[in-house]
């Protein structure tokens, strides 16, 4: 596979990437109250009981989002046993899928659109559930709907 993406892309082509996370989604026994805490205790916004957006203006200069893969086996996490789904914001959905049958990943069902983007969801080769996200041209890329719970993936 190597020799034909080196092939493909130093002949011009250009790939489809992920441009950020979009979000972070986790379950909880109680999502209203946890958030809730999360809105009282580290003053996120208030404005939703279901989700909070953040807006890349709000964040401090130079700062950044990271993505950092750990070992399987790490006790970073802990005591928590929790499994996490990330969101990425790509640029070009359909390209963005199709990338990933060819690197071996395994599609989940079928791309939704909504008002404020498509979404598509995929797993990687460790099986972790992954959302990809492309915002709606002219919409900000702030997260889910404004009126509301926002929709689940599949």
């Amino acid at each position: 596979m190597t020799n034909y993406f080196h092939g493909f892309f130093s002949r011009g082509n250009k790939m489809a990437r992920a441009l950020g996370v979009g979000g972070i989604f986790f379950k909880a026994k109680d999502p209203k109250a946890l958030l809730r805490w999360y809105q009282t205790w580290l003053g996120l916004s208030a404005d939703s009981t279901d989700y909070v957006c953040f807006a890349p203006a709000a964040m401090p200069e130079y700062s950044m989002t990271v993505f950092s893969p750990f070992k399987q086996d790490t006790d970073y996490f802990a005591p928590s046993s929790q499994s996490f789904m990330f969101n990425l914001v790509v640029d070009d959905l359909e390209e963005v899928l199709r990338q990933v049958d060819i690197g071996g990943g395994k599609r989940v069902g079928e791309i939704q659109k909504e008002s404020y983007g498509s979404f598509g969801w995929f797993l990687d080769p460790e099986g972790n559930k992954v959302e990809l996200w492309q915002p709606a041209d002219g919409e900000p890329a702030d997260g889910g709907p404004a009126d509301g719970e926002p929709e689940q993936g599949v």
